[in-house]
């Protein structure tokens, strides 16, 4: 062999095994477990994204998952309210069992540690945790050192990173949380926080309305920050304070330092909007990109940053193998104590779509939300399913997805719907409970709605939406009456003991998984 042809040979060699090794990197990319991103918009409606009927305003980032993947029409959270839904996503169980109900920013932590969660059952299978956005779940035991080590928290339920608006952006305190600790905190300036009498000389709302962007209601009316009022009293803390309108751009650049750091592993991100939560604050560069206000172009910053976040697992050759689920923690509300001009601005946009009610109501549009699966290796684009799905069952349907075998006790209420969220089948749910200050069962085209002492009166009074709410039984026909404008209880009553019968056993036992 003379030097031309073993030159030739050493090259081909060292070709072969080049390509032996991309191929085996890829193969084993291809074979690891799935990235799972869930992306959790704050009081987004049915109707509020262009590909679910929107006027005024278009989302074009979050339509692109919907033509790519599964769009749901008949998708719920658990609950008409925040807090609720975020601890059933988490667990998977009803909040009715732990009677959880929308926390105050120094509320302790609601699910206790060594409570199984959908981050630590992930952890137990290899994958890397972070919580990043809103979280509204309590931290502490009750009396939180602001100034100190913020425990326990996400990081005690499973979370291996956090990166936190501790409870909303309308409660003090107006800080964020990076694990344990307060970002920028100077500690010759310590933070108190109280929601049982003001603390400190900082301006309210009630004494400084001239220092506001906008007014707010009474119970809005506390400690300014940013030139907004907010719920509770805070003092201290002055250079950890947020500014609401680059929350979303910093919660981006977090959540790409976690994709970059852990891009060897599977990770599971939970991202959890804080738009387009009162107080509506969105970056200069959208203001009037929608024909709503604030809360228009709050909607399309939501929608830019989603772009930006699945632009950026693509630039990483990661979205292959992610799995992204996009929803709502509950329907929407238009004015939810700030002066913004949202209702002024509304026009013929329907944030519910055709349902009836929103955020805090019994009705449809209280619990059914935009929601989206997409993943382009597994599920095939295009698809619409009216399947019932709950958010209650991402729990165990992640289980299934990663092969993890849940054991007694662990997501109690929570259902394998893989397949329904990979679009393999079209069955869902046969019954599916939605809370909202009452609990209704859905079954099939029947929805029951338990009859209440407490007729939600300031759901409308305060918030300009229908409650649901009645000291009479309602039964709808939602296939007849979406719309649920005509109670069918007093015509139907052996549908209507059959349905509260199952209703309280459900409610009674501790687990609905039987």
């Amino acid at each position: 062999m003379n030097w031309k042809q073993k030159l030739f040979s050493s090259f081909t060699v060292a070709a072969i095994l080049s390509m032996s090794a991309v191929a085996g990197a890829v193969e084993k990319k291809e074979n690891s477990k799935p990235n799972i991103v869930v992306i959790y918009v704050d009081d987004l409606g049915y109707g509020d994204l262009s590909c679910t009927g929107a006027t005024g305003v278009q989302t074009p980032n979050v339509d692109k998952l919907a033509q790519n993947g599964i769009l749901f029409t008949d998708a719920h959270c658990s609950a008409a309210t925040c807090t609720p839904s975020r601890y059933s996503l988490l667990t998977g169980s009803y909040a009715f069992r732990k009677n959880a109900a929308v926390l105050q920013g120094d509320a302790p932590l609601l699910i206790e540690p060594g409570t199984p969660t959908l981050p630590s059952m992930l952890q137990q299978e290899g994958y890397k945790t972070a919580v990043i956005g809103k979280w509204h779940l309590g931290l502490g035991n009750g009396n939180v050192d602001w100034n100190g080590d913020v425990k326990p928290g996400p990081l005690e339920i499973g979370f291996d990173y956090s990166y936190l608006i501790p409870a909303t952006g309308d409660r003090v305190p107006c800080v964020l949380l990076e694990n344990h600790k307060v970002l920028g905190l100077d500690q010759n300036d310590p933070i108190t926080v109280s929601y049982d009498g003001m603390v400190g000389t900082d301006p309210t709302g009630t004494k400084n309305p001239d220092l506001l962007r906008y007014g707010a209601d009474k119970q809005h009316s506390n400690t300014i920050v940013n030139g907004i009022s907010r719920i509770g009293y805070m003092t201290g803390g002055n250079a950890a304070r947020w500014k609401d309108e680059t929350i979303p751009f910093q919660m981006l650049s977090k959540a790409r330092s976690f994709i970059d750091e852990n891009q060897e592993t599977p990770f599971f991100l939970y991202f959890a909007f804080l738009d387009i939560h009162v107080p509506r604050l969105p970056a200069l560069r959208f203001a009037g990109k929608s024909t709503m206000g604030v809360r228009g172009d709050a909607i399309v910053q939501m929608d830019y940053i989603t772009g930006q976040l699945v632009d950026y697992l693509k630039s990483k050759g990661l979205l292959d193998n992610t799995l992204i689920v996009f929803s709502s923690d509950n329907g929407p509300v238009i004015n939810d104590g700030y002066d913004d001009k949202a209702m002024e601005l509304l026009g013929d946009h329907k944030p519910g779509g055709i349902y009836r009610g929103g955020k805090y109501s019994a009705y449809e549009a209280g619990t059914r939300v935009p929601t989206i699966a997409y993943w382009p290796n597994k599920i095939k684009g295009g698809q619409t399913s009216n399947a019932l799905v709950g958010h209650v069952d991402l729990y165990a349907s992640i289980a299934s997805l990663v092969n993890h075998e849940l054991q007694d006790g662990e997501a109690p209420d929570s259902f394998n719907q893989l397949e329904t969220y990979l679009g393999t089948d079209n069955k869902g749910r046969a019954e599916l409970v939605e809370e909202a200050y009452t609990l209704s069962i859905r079954e099939g085209k029947w929805k029951y709605i338990q009859a209440t002492k407490n007729a939600g009166g300031w759901i409308k009074t305060e918030k300009n939406i229908e409650s649901g709410l009645s000291t009479k039984a309602q039964l709808y026909n939602l296939e007849d009456d979406p719309k649920e404008l005509n109670n069918l209880a007093e015509s139907n009553p052996k549908l209507v003991v059959k349905l509260d019968a199952k209703l309280q056993k459900i409610k009674n036992e501790t687990s609905s998984r039987k």
